[in-house]
């Protein structure tokens, strides 16, 4: 699945004002179905699509009617998604408190299937056609995004507020594949705070640390905020929130830009990748680093890491990171270090290596161990062949009679398009 994203715009206030009731109004909805599984015992996913049009028909909530029937099902199947999110978690015995799905206050989004818009021919406008009837906005957007595309390949259109205006995102049914030319490189790489990652080859990546250079504009902007709020919430109030929520989407944005340019440069340059599995939610218990550690943003670079890779048909693995800092890559010998001492400098052996080229180093060997017991025991119970044939020709076991990446692929992947 593509995920194509436009903004909307040379709309009037008031069509933007019913773009927030209709978003309003699928939360109602959304928060009335939670409401609903927690007061009767043995809900089900169908009951809360019966009380969509409960609410539809109800005389004390006549605003619900106004909604597109198809997105009020939407609100209630993200209702149902939360529900089964938290009985998966049980399930999974996950450790940490599990509390019941939350209503929300603040939702920014509504989503529509297959009614409630009308694309124009060139894929240049969009029309609500809803109750709410907030009528004709522009489409920002690359026409080749969109024009080749037909309407029955749009799947679903979610409209979201941002804070620096509204865009609209279309689910398009299209099979992505790229093709990987094979450069016989493979690399296992070690992420940190003094640079993003470190590779097996000793190549370092910068890290942007764009909070930090965003914070004092942010600080303030916040300030200003603060002494607003105390005059009450006026419209001078308003604009500045508006500001500083600005502030915060351009630096969610270049971090997303980075994770993406970084993950598809590694994956089209290697045809192995190792990374360290992080347990980031245990890593920002430490007070001293978790703002570096969020600002990093390594969870949002290993998703798309392992996006690309199945894009491209490439191998990506994830190894524990016990003990890969410590551990010397030439001899094995385990260094005991604090984290301010940045050389590795092994007594047995005298190597002398930069402690996280030593530990990218141990990264990828960890790797290429996993792969070789995960070849042995997946061609003995014959699952996984794809992986078994891509990770015999990158270990040198077996000679490439076609080429992996070259085979058609069924899945389906997503990928967010910044226009």
């Amino acid at each position: 699945m593509l995920v194509v994203e436009a903004k909307l715009k040379n709309g009037t206030p008031e069509q933007y004002q019913k773009l927030d009731e209709a978003i309003r109004t699928s939360q109602f909805v959304r928060n009335s179905c939670v409401r609903h599984w927690r007061e009767n015992k043995g809900t089900t996913r169908n009951d809360l699509q019966k009380l969509c049009a409960v609410l539809a028909n109800n005389k004390e909530t006549p605003w619900v009617n106004k909604l597109n029937s198809q997105a009020r099902q939407s609100a209630a199947d993200r209702a149902w998604q939360s529900i089964t999110g938290f009985y998966q978690n049980c399930r999974a015995k996950i450790p940490g408190k599990k509390s019941f799905p939350r209503f929300k206050k603040h939702s920014r989004s509504v989503e529509y299937k297959l009614t409630g818009y009308k694309l124009s021919d060139e894929r240049r406008k969009i029309r609500f056609t809803d109750g709410f009837q907030a009528g004709e906005f522009d489409l920002w957007c690359s026409q080749k995004t969109l024009v080749y595309y037909s309407e029955q390949q749009i799947k679903r259109v979610r409209v979201v507020r941002r804070a620096d205006g509204y865009y609209c995102q279309f689910l398009i049914d299209v099979e992505r594949q790229e093709y990987h030319k094979p450069t016989g490189q493979i690399t296992g790489i070690d992420l940190g705070l003094k640079e993003f990652y470190t590779d097996a080859q000793g190549n370092t990546v910068e890290n942007p640390r764009y909070l930090s250079k965003s914070e004092k504009r942010l600080k303030k902007a916040q300030r200003r905020l603060s002494k607003k709020f105390r005059q009450g919430q006026s419209k001078n109030y308003h604009k500045q929130r508006i500001k500083v929520a600005k502030l915060h989407l351009k630096v969610s944005r270049q971090r997303q830009d980075k994770a993406i340019k970084d993950a598809l440069a590694l994956v089209q340059s290697n045809d192995l990748v190792v990374y360290e599995a992080l347990k980031v939610r245990n890593l920002v218990k430490n007070r001293k680093l978790a703002k570096s550690i969020s600002d990093a943003s390594w969870y949002q670079f290993t998703e798309w890491l392992n996006y690309f890779a199945k894009i491209y048909r490439i191998v990506c693995a994830a190894v524990p990171p016990h003990f890969t800092s410590q551990d010397c890559s030439v001899c094995g010998t385990r260094v005991q270090k604090t984290l301010s001492t940045r050389t590795h400098q092994c007594p047995n052996c005298q190597t002398v290596l930069d402690r996280d080229h030593n530990a990218a180093i141990n990264i990828l060997k960890k790797g290429l161990q996993y792969l070789g017991n995960h070849l042995n025991a997946s061609t003995s119970l014959g699952i996984d062949t794809e992986l078994v044939e891509v990770s015999t020709i990158l270990l040198g076991k077996q000679k490439p009679t076609q080429t992996p990446w070259e085979s058609p692929t069924s899945r389906f992947s997503v990928e967010t398009l910044r226009i």
